[in-house]
């Protein structure tokens, strides 16, 4: 039916409503006069720059002439192009020829931007020209790395190909920005899954091949974390996401007990009988500090095949023997140090720290002291992040860390029933725009829900068919991942992959961006403490849920809600919407979408109170969830971070720290840079040497170091006002 802005007019034609409109991409879809209403509108405006009520008049005229004419003609389905052919000569019959021109301008451009997507040629010479949107996907590869390069060149022709591969609809609406087909330069071209716990200690325990090379179970603490980094190396090149480490201090701990062992019977050679212990106690300290350092190094050292290094975490914290609080405090002080004779912040791995009632939460807890040398940490490196351990098992159903930055498992026992965590993946994401959702709305909330609808079947197929394509995988395309432990059980070259898929093992996701917008287009933009917005938001929230539930018991797989990590799609999404809707306030004028369930950080709202306007949402979010907090410098007031560790505790599961930590070598300064159009300025004494400064921000979950990295210069502005949004 047509509409005006103010408002809608009931469609005279009302057998028009068995039409059926037959889409480029094969979907069948009920006919829509409004979609011809506003294209003609769009057209008005980029000719004469408004919208007037006589020129309203005129288009309502036109569009009920195009509906008469499909009356007459058609009885069932219509092609698309051939709706697009009526417009176009009733507006030529009318005698309204720039409108017509605009009108066929706008369809053509639609079209020629559908061909340039999956052109290779054109795509590759936007990397040649170095096109921002090609080159700054990602803020922590550097784009005038050899390597890198050859990667964005292979992602290029994967993702024309990939996009060809998709389901026609599934294509179109990534095309359109209603959904966003997550990592296209990887899969659906080829089966990768994308992020993973890696079951180290299997590996560890029973041996490994990489490469040519049999590896033995490890002797020492040392040869551990080095044989750990090549494992990280190798996944981290099969797959596409981020691989973490869970509970790595108990992991290790059992190898430090080697070198402990090791040295009392030095001791014994060299030693008085009672001075033994002390000395293997003193030897192996040494040895764990220069063990996680090395793996530190390691790490910021390695690139994996795309030319990146890993995107690794470590989870830690909930050790109690001397030698898992051992490897607990050298990781913690080894990052406080810093890298190299600069001692500059280690991007790399996130590091996310467990606290627990009883253990490390309280004075008088018998970790306490390595909570105090954790919050030195956060206010010094900003990492690590927290977990609540008690919050973590109640929505998740079991403790683990995040998969990369925030993507959880949910608690699963294996056919004898045990807990299994380690050795466990995700296949992949696929994002929903859900301003857009809104937007196409107008205000109307019973179409808000019924476009929702639309776009889960939407979602759905997509993720089925992300589900079908890692199916197809070999053993052999990844031996590390399935055939030498790193996804725990072990396949011989010809099994069947899906063995470690199906009954809910994997993970698949439906990603979400935007619900502060959403509610903003239907409350306005203070509507955080009015609870009928509040519970809009919910209900949106329950409805994603209720979805994924349904699909998870259809399917067999585990259809998660996700957060989504979002450093270039909430650029992405946001300026599609522009291009469609114009700039609307609060809303697409910010140039950014508001990620998942997050606060407007805008108003600037204090830690607790950003807490408890969050903390209801993951429950529903339970596949991929995290906070953040903003802060100003903390370094000389780590008990106020304290405070906000010890509110969040029974409240959420998984927090950030936001806080200034960069450097100034000239100077000294340590805080926050000014960015500027070139790159960013110590406020202090002026330096814009990225080679005598350090400037490190977050970019969604992990930390990036955008003043070292050529892509993203130019890019700073942005980047500071986005970044917190994520």
């Amino acid at each position: 039916m047509i509409a005006t802005s103010q408002t809608k007019t009931k469609n005279l034609w009302t057998n028009l409503t068995t039409i059926k409109v037959l889409k480029r991409d094969g979907r069948l879809v009920d006919f829509n006069d409004q979609k011809i209403y506003d294209a003609l509108v769009k057209a008005e405006i980029q000719v004469n720059s408004k919208l007037t009520p006589l020129s309203a008049a005129c288009i309502q005229s036109i569009v009920e002439q195009v509906d008469a004419e499909i009356m007459e003609r058609f009885q069932e389905n219509i092609k698309i192009y051939e709706i697009q052919n009526i417009v176009e000569h009733i507006l030529l019959e009318n005698n309204l020829y720039d409108l017509a021109e605009s009108y066929i301008s706008y369809r053509t451009r639609r079209d020629f931007e559908r061909s340039k997507a999956t052109d290779i040629n054109f795509t590759i010479g936007k990397l040649i020209n170095k096109d921002a949107a090609v080159v700054n996907e990602n803020a922590n590869k550097d784009s005038e790395v050899f390597n890198t390069k050859r990667d964005l060149t292979a992602g290029i022709v994967g993702k024309s190909i990939g996009l060809k591969m998709l389901p026609a609809h599934v294509a179109n609406a990534h095309q359109k920005g209603e959904i966003h087909y997550h990592d296209l330069d990887y899969h659906p071209y080829t089966p990768m899954t994308n992020c993973c716990l890696i079951d180290f200690k299997s590996m560890l325990e029973n041996g490994f091949k990489i490469g040519n090379a049999e590896v033995v179970s490890p002797k020492s603490i040392q040869t551990a974390t080095a044989q750990m980094s090549q494992i990280i190396a190798s996944v981290a090149s099969s797959q596409y996401g981020g691989c973490s480490a869970d509970r790595v201090d108990e992991l290790l701990a059992p190898y430090a007990k080697l070198n402990y062992n090791k040295h009392i019977e030095d001791a014994k050679q060299w030693v008085d009988e009672e001075k033994w212990e002390e000395y293997a106690k003193v030897k192996t300290q040494k040895d764990v500090y220069d063990a996680m350092q090395s793996l530190e190094y390691e790490i910021n050292t390695l690139f994996t095949s795309n030319g990146q290094t890993p995107f690794t975490s470590l989870g830690f914290g909930l050790g109690a023997n001397w030698f898992e609080r051992e490897i607990q405090q050298a990781i913690l002080r080894i990052r406080i140090t810093g890298l190299g004779s600069e001692k500059r912040t280690a991007i790399f791995p996130k590091l996310i720290f467990t606290l627990k009632k009883g253990l490390n939460l309280n004075e008088g807890d018998p970790n306490y002291d390595i909570k105090q040398l954790a919050l030195e940490c956060a206010t010094k490196r900003m990492y690590p992040d927290i977990l609540s351990y008690d919050k973590i098992v109640e929505l998740t159903g079991s403790f683990k860390v995040p998969m990369g930055c925030r993507s959880f498992l949910q608690g699963w026992k294996d056919e004898n029933g045990a807990k299994v965590n380690a050795g466990r993946m995700n296949l992949g994401v696929v994002t929903l725009n859900l301003p857009r959702i809104a937007l196409e709305a107008q205000g109307n909330k019973d179409q808000f829900w019924i476009i929702l609808a639309e776009r889960l079947d939407l979602i759905k197929d997509a993720l089925v068919f992300r589900i079908h394509r890692c199916k197809e995988a070999t053993p052999s395309n990844a031996p590390i991942l399935y055939q030498n432990g790193a996804f725990g059980k072990r396949l011989d070259r010809k099994g069947n992959v899906d063995e470690l898929f199906h009954h809910k093992r994997a993970t698949v996701s439906i990603g979400y961006i935007g619900l502060y917008e959403v509610a903003t287009s239907f409350y306005g933009a203070d509507w955080e403490n009015n609870p009928k917005a509040k519970e809009f938001t919910f209900e949106i929230m329950k409805t994603l849920k209720a979805h994924a539930d349904l699909w998870s018991e259809e399917y067999g797989y585990h259809f998660s809600i996700y957060g989504t990590p979002s450093e270039s799609l909430t650029d992405r999404f946001c300026r599609l919407d522009v291009q469609k809707f114009g700039r609307m306030a609060d809303i697409t004028d910010k140039e950014y979408y508001t990620n998942s369930f997050h606060y407007d950080v805008r108003k600037k709202p204090t830690p607790f109170e950003k807490l408890d306007f969050e903390k209801d949402y993951p429950k529903y979010s339970s596949g991929g969830f995290i906070h953040y907090c903003e802060y100003p410098v903390l370094q000389q007031n780590p008990k106020a971070l304290e405070a906000v560790w010890d509110y969040a505790y029974d409240r959420v599961g998984y927090l950030g720290t936001n806080t200034p930590i960069d450097h100034c070598y000239e100077c000294d300064f340590d805080g926050d840079f000014n960015p500027t159009d070139h790159g960013f300025e110590c406020p202090n004494c002026g330096n814009t040497n990225p080679a005598t400064s350090d400037v490190v921000k977050r970019t969604c979950g992990y930390l990036g170091n955008p003043q070292a990295r050529p892509m993203v210069r130019g890019r700073h502005k942005e980047i500071s006002s986005r970044v917190k949004h994520m």
